[in-house]
């Protein structure tokens, strides 16, 4: 499961210091949002673009994901995640949108530190906006295996993986 960010790391909202330019993952569809698109999602609130670095290097990105609310039909959930559901035609969600760690940091469980942060905002917000479960969308094959072993379960035919929010609470808190 996602592990806790560290003493000496900090997750916050994207703001003008940060250093998006300096900024590379290895996905060119990645590195160009953080660098040309998040601020614009941040300021008309389209999504909420977090960023990790080091505490004593503030402004440089180590990492970052993107989360917003989002529905999705009853029918597209997995059997394994309509038990924690509720019966509605569509489901609330708070979506995991885009996640990447910067590619001199990749391989030291970065994106498991970036993912607990996002499971433990997503079932924080849950309880003020409702939400009833954490959607991923996965980049490719890899991505969608890294969210698959921290519980989430895919959808058939998909690189959309769903995550129920009870199951977020536990996740967010190992």
């Amino acid at each position: 499961m996602a592990t806790r960010q560290s003493q000496d790391l900090r997750i916050m909202l994207l703001g003008e210091e940060h250093d998006r330019g300096g900024f590379t993952c290895g996905v060119e569809d990645l590195d160009r949002y953080l660098k040309t698109q998040a601020g614009q999602d941040v300021r008309r609130k389209a999504n909420a673009v977090f960023v990790l670095s080091e505490v004593s290097e503030p402004t440089h990105v180590l990492g970052y994901y993107t989360l917003c609310a989002m529905a999705i039909s009853q029918g597209d959930v997995p059997e394994a995640a309509r038990k924690h559901v509720p019966r509605y035609p569509l489901v609330s969600g708070t979506r995991i949108g885009r996640l990447a760690v910067a590619k001199e940091r990749q391989g030291q469980r970065l994106g498991a530190v970036l993912l607990a942060d996002a499971l433990q905002r997503a079932f924080d917000s849950a309880g003020t906006v409702g939400a009833s479960m954490v959607v991923a969308d996965a980049l490719d094959e890899t991505a969608a295996g890294f969210y698959a072993a921290h519980g989430f379960v895919r959808l058939p035919d998909s690189l959309r993986l769903v995550l129920p929010m009870r199951m977020a609470s536990g996740s967010a808190e190992r």
